[in-house]
């Protein structure tokens, strides 16, 4: 069995629910679909809960019109031809209508605001199975809720959800089954999520909980490509990449796969293929065990990142003051992307401000703290051999001009990472891409 997730451009309007219904029936069945909500919903459902929590009613109602409306539009075109179905849908989405309106009565809370957020899913589920419906299909809705579950530390309990799922594939028996990305329950059975970009990592969960053949990832871009296309004229899509490198450029800004989702698939060995839904015969991505042989094969940036340094004479070559820094992060679960050493300095960075007043506050007690917001991590992701010369030089000389706040090298085969300043990414983008690949080379 294969996994399908479809992402929310790939489902935003009645006209795309069918493309990914033409897409899901040339699939040998049976096959499993997850589907993200509608474009524009979770924001429209974030910002709803942002104005109930603000006490501002009205704009809630607003909110709640225009997905009211989205819904019910969208049902229209897809049901037309079938009055039964078509009712069923409205009832169902003036149900969620309903719920939603409830809330506004309620003090706010993360847990209402999570209810709140899962509703996008729900609706998209819900449409595009009544639309398969209208085809005959033998399809059945699985809510994600039911199998879909988190720990106490917000990791995924595999093994619940494996025992869950496989129960209920036995149990209804069907050709193609629909799911919901996204969404699950935590440790206290609370209506939770596996945070922005998470329909990804369902789709990743699910392929190893059932031991998918292939995990196809659909959204509006043809793979993942060698630079920021929304930044870098003409660049390429990568035919095949390893878990490690599409986990490097996951996690350092390339948006078109969630950074988690790597993790299931290359532990079970399950290939994951990106593919565009607007161009459905494109070949896109796969991503396995094995990887193209080439020096440089991408380059990522995220941004939002904040330096931090500690400069201590006194402590810094002292028995366990690198153990006693990192655990300051560790108290308040912030991660570190980078980090680089000195004989009187450690500098690192985090991406993650919720505490930073907190941390900084410990950190001093270390000695003198350094704080820098505004920067960028740019990640060049290839096969980084330690012993092969020569690999750095076309980056370095590519950013001669551009002053660099870190390097970092050698903790991965496959990662170079610099910070700079945000101000500088564009420039550091469009001059390493014009030295790294200014002849375009083979689709690779």
């Amino acid at each position: 069995m294969k996994v399908l997730k479809f992402g929310g451009t790939s489902v935003g309007s009645a006209e795309r629910m069918r493309s990914v219904a033409s897409i899901v029936a040339q699939e040998q069945k049976p096959v499993m679909v997850v589907l993200s909500a509608m474009s524009g919903v979770t924001n429209h459902l974030v910002e709803l809960s942002n104005a109930l929590k603000a006490g501002h009613l009205g704009a809630a109602r607003r909110l709640l019109s225009e997905i009211e409306e989205k819904h019910n539009n969208t049902a229209k075109d897809l049901l037309a031809g079938n009055s039964a179905l078509l009712q069923e849908a409205l009832d169902y989405v003036a149900g969620t209508v309903q719920l939603i309106t409830s809330s506004f009565a309620m003090p706010w809370s993360m847990e209402l605001e999570k209810i709140l957020l899962a509703q996008g899913e729900l609706l998209s589920t819900h449409l595009f199975y009544f639309y398969t419906r209208t085809l005959d299909w033998d399809s059945r809705l699985l809510s994600a809720l039911s199998f879909m579950r988190i720990d106490e530390y917000n990791e995924p309990d595999l093994n619940y959800i494996r025992r869950q799922l496989l129960s209920l594939l036995e149990d209804h028996p069907a050709q193609v089954y629909i799911t919901q990305g996204y969404i699950c329950r935590n440790a206290q059975d609370q209506i939770d999520n596996l945070r922005r970009g998470g329909s990804d990592y369902t789709a990743s969960l699910v392929g190893a909980a059932i031991g998918a053949e292939e995990i196809q990832i659909w959204t509006d871009i043809d793979g993942m490509h060698n630079n920021d296309p929304r930044i870098v004229p003409n660049t390429f899509p990568l035919r095949k990449l390893s878990f490690d490198e599409a986990a490097e450029l996951a996690y350092f800004g390339a948006k078109i796969l969630h950074p988690a989702s790597i993790l299931p698939a290359q532990r079970y060995k399950i290939p994951v293929r990106l593919l565009n839904t607007m161009q459905p015969t494109a070949p896109g991505t796969l991503i396995t065990d094995e990887s193209v042989e080439r020096d440089i094969k991408a380059i990522a940036a995220k941004d939002d990142i904040i330096a931090i340094k500690i400069k201590s004479s006194r402590m810094l070559l002292a028995y366990g003051f690198l153990r006693r820094v990192f655990e300051v992060f560790e108290r308040y679960r912030t991660p570190i992307d980078m980090i680089t050493t000195s004989e009187v300095a450690v500098s690192l960075t985090i991406d993650n401000d919720t505490h930073l007043d907190e941390i900084v506050k410990e950190l001093q007690g270390f000695g003198h703290v350094e704080v820098d917001k505004g920067q960028t991590i740019i990640c060049i992701v290839g096969n980084f051999v330690a012993d092969k010369p020569g690999v750095g030089v076309g980056i370095f000389e590519a950013l001669r001009n551009i002053p660099l706040r870190m390097i970092s090298y050698g903790g991965s085969p496959h990662n170079i990472s610099l910070l700079l300043d945000t101000r500088y990414k564009k420039e550091a983008l469009l001059a390493l891409n014009e030295r790294l690949f200014n002849t375009e080379p083979a689709r690779i």
